[in-house]
């Protein structure tokens, strides 16, 4: 048989929840540590006075006592376990493991016997339940009855809220009452938090970051107990899990960390982490309710009657001494910012800082995160969604759950990842160091693949708003694609085969002369769409105006970076926002003046460069128009004189009716033009071609071309 026996997936119960761990007997002790909390029982070899072996509900289990009273309950093990713990027992331990049996009757009407920490209830000496009395938050009392009431836990389905035990009268003779001395057994052990005494010492108004807001802090022998203006919460110290001492970012203060199980409660919101900030600055001279003596007795010399130094530094020298627990510290690890041992992120749309410690990484302050390097599962380095000056941090738990830390400047990448190395975790993308260089490829990420509609259409905006300076290539793509005063191509080749017909019927030859005009018309409709070219920038034309917070934000934004040193460049936009919100009117007027000015000097340099030939391959939206009405009235002219033709037919001959398109366009024409309409009223149809094809040839006028 070796030296150790080691079990996984051992059990032990807490306030009606199940949480699973690891169990190792050695020659020197018994290890018992909880893989949700990582907790350890430690428990000396010397100590054990009894082992009992039961069948339970999770297969078996094991009841350990000790001499100093503890008891400790492990299930989960199997049958064939029992011959080889039983022997390494009388070996190491020099204790028998006895097996009992529990007793299933069903019976309500027993013995209650009080061993220790546990109220056990019995038949026939066998035992039905145990209830731990630690877990007991109240108890009352009636005639010939008490009741106990226990603590909740929120990782428990199924929750027992009070038990109820009649207790029958004594003999007469008997002068001590029997349901007050129930009750007395149970409150001597239940963790039932009475203040009773004086506090040790008193910590006024202390910043409470989770939850928020100020706290006077009582510290007592068994219990810490926060007073507020709306809320007390108190807290006894076996429900204290850990202690961080924390510097922060800035250098000039520290946050002190103190994590709870089960959490403190609010309504619906539990606080699992109690966060205070301290100033380096504030000094403390602090003096213990306590005599020299007790103090020393009590302590061991961990603290002293009269203490002096940082306020941060009191604070969690007397929380050590009294929760009997370490301090855990940053370890090694150095940001980018000189002197930093945490890291700038995002964790659920808020900001906080990450702190790599030895043995796993927290996160302050919303919501709090504690992650151990023995329930991470893998990491992941993954590319930033919206910059390429940034990263995500990735964490996946034993558990399944995910943590996404994001917004990690880049610059912090390289020593991140080293840490995480030498940690020995696993990495998903390992290898992808140095692709941080390169451009195509900086990280590994399982959405790359994915289409980020809203990164295109932002890169797309960029795209315009880099082109649109000093152009407008989105109102001429509008004038080109649809102009009222154009007609379509259909309504042309339909005009152009009405003359074919209409010529066929006038003579021999005019088949052929109306094919010629139909492929000169099909020509021209062609030369008429060109294809269109990609305008380019010009670099010599003015630029456009900035508005009034983009002047003031350029001229704010060094100060912005002196006051809040390593801020991102997210960070610096949603600053700036709040402080131009806070800004005055007045200041806003002179800004916006300034931008006013700078919008006249823009008008004034874009006209000059117009005027000195600039811009001329990207015309305005008029130029663009009266160049395009020009081009169809030399291209199209035969189609213009038709359709006033036929305009003119429609009224059949009646001159004392003209409508408003008629008067404008006669006024428009000249006098030989208006002649040549009258006479186009009377000749035939063969005629009419012949006229046709002369207005073909015949170039427009100046008027016209005004038109």
């Amino acid at each position: 048989m070796g030296d150790t026996l080691e079990f996984n997936e051992i059990y032990q119960e807490s306030k009606g929840s199940w949480n699973d761990g690891r169990l190792r007997f050695s020659k020197q002790n018994v290890v018992y540590k909880s893989s949700k909390t990582g907790k350890v029982d430690n428990i000396p070899a010397a100590e054990l006075s009894q082992a009992t072996w039961r069948r339970v509900c999770l297969g078996h289990g094991i009841k350990l006592a000790t001499s100093t009273g503890h008891v400790y309950k492990y299930d989960g093990f199997r049958d064939t376990d029992y011959e080889r713990i039983s022997e390494f027992f009388k070996a190491n331990y020099k204790v028998e493991l006895t097996e009992k049996d529990m007793c299933v009757k069903g019976w309500n009407w027993g013995t209650a016997k009080f061993s220790g920490p546990l109220l056990s209830f019995d038949v026939n000496d066998s035992s039905v339940f145990e209830i731990p009395l630690a877990s007991v938050s109240q108890c009352a009392t009636g005639k010939n009855e008490v009741t106990l009431e226990f603590h909740q836990n929120d990782d428990a389905e199924v929750s027992l809220m009070e038990v109820r035990f009649y207790v029958p009268p004594g003999p007469a003779d008997e002068g001590a009452d029997p349901v007050e001395a129930f009750a007395a057994n149970v409150l001597s052990k239940a963790d039932v938090i009475q203040a009773t005494g004086d506090a040790v010492c008193v910590f006024k108004e202390l910043q409470c970051l989770t939850p928020r807001g100020r706290y006077d802090i009582l510290i007592y022998p068994a219990f810490l107990h926060l007073h507020g203006k709306t809320f007390d919460y108190k807290i006894p110290y076996t429900t204290v899990l850990r202690l961080f001492l924390l510097p922060h970012k800035d250098q000039r203060q520290m946050f002190f960390v103190i994590s709870l199980d089960p959490p403190i409660k609010q309504g619906q919101t539990r606080y699992h982490f109690l966060i205070l900030l301290f100033s380096k600055e504030e000094e403390l001279r602090l003096t213990l309710n306590m005599s020299e003596e007790e103090v020393e007795k009590r302590y061991e010399g961990k603290l002293s009657k009269n203490m002096s130094g940082s306020l941060y530094e009191m604070v969690s020298r007397v929380m050590k001494a009294l929760v009997n627990r370490k301090i855990t510290v940053p370890g090694n690890f150095q940001g980018n910012t000189p002197g930093a041992q945490c890291i700038t992120c995002s964790y659920k749309a808020q900001s906080g800082l990450l702190y790599p410690l030895e043995r796993g990484f927290i996160y302050v302050h919303k919501p709090p995160v504690h992650l151990r390097f023995e329930e991470i599962s893998c990491v992941n380095f993954a590319r930033g969604t919206t910059t390429t000056r940034s990263f995500d941090f990735e964490v996946e738990t034993k558990q399944g759950n995910q943590f996404t830390f994001s917004s990690i400047e880049r610059e912090e990448y390289g020593k991140l990842f080293d840490f995480v190395n030498a940690k020995k975790l696993n990495i998903k993308n390992r290898g992808f160091k140095e692709g941080m260089k390169s451009k195509n490829n900086e990280y590994s990420d399982s959405d790359e693949d994915q289409h980020d509609a809203y990164l295109e259409r932002m890169k797309a905006e960029g795209k315009i708003r880099e082109e649109g300076d000093g152009s407008n290539d989105s109102d001429e793509d509008t004038d080109e694609s649809f102009n009222p005063g154009e007609e379509s191509d259909v309504a042309e080749e339909y005009d152009s085969n009405a003359s074919e017909s209409e010529s066929g019927s006038g003579g021999d030859g005019s088949d052929d002369e109306g094919k010629k005009k139909t492929a000169k018309k099909a020509k021209v409709v062609k030369e008429r769409k060109p294809r269109k070219e990609k305008k380019q920038k010009d670099t010599n034309a003015p630029k456009r105006p900035m508005s009034s917070y983009m002047l003031w934000l350029n001229s704010s934004r060094e100060h912005i970076k002196s006051e809040n040193p390593g801020i991102s460049i997210t960070e610096i936009s949603k600053k700036a926002g709040e402080m131009w919100k806070q800004i005055g009117k007045d200041d806003k007027e002179g800004w916006d003046r300034k931008a006013e000015e700078a919008k006249k000097n823009y008008e004034k340099a874009m006209k000059e460069y117009r005027e000195n030939g600039g811009g001329s391959s990207t015309p305005s939206k008029k130029e663009s128009k009266k160049a395009g009405g020009k081009k169809e009235d030399k291209a199209g002219g035969k189609k213009r004189k038709s359709d006033r033709g036929e305009e003119e037919k429609e009224q059949g001959g009646n001159d004392s009716f003209k409508s408003r398109e008629f008067i404008s366009s006669e006024e428009s024409s000249s006098e030989g033009e208006r002649k040549k309409a009258k006479k186009a009223k009377g000749k035939p149809k063969g005629k009419e071609s012949e006229e046709e094809e002369e207005v073909v040839t015949t170039p427009p006028s100046s008027e016209e071309d005004s038109d």
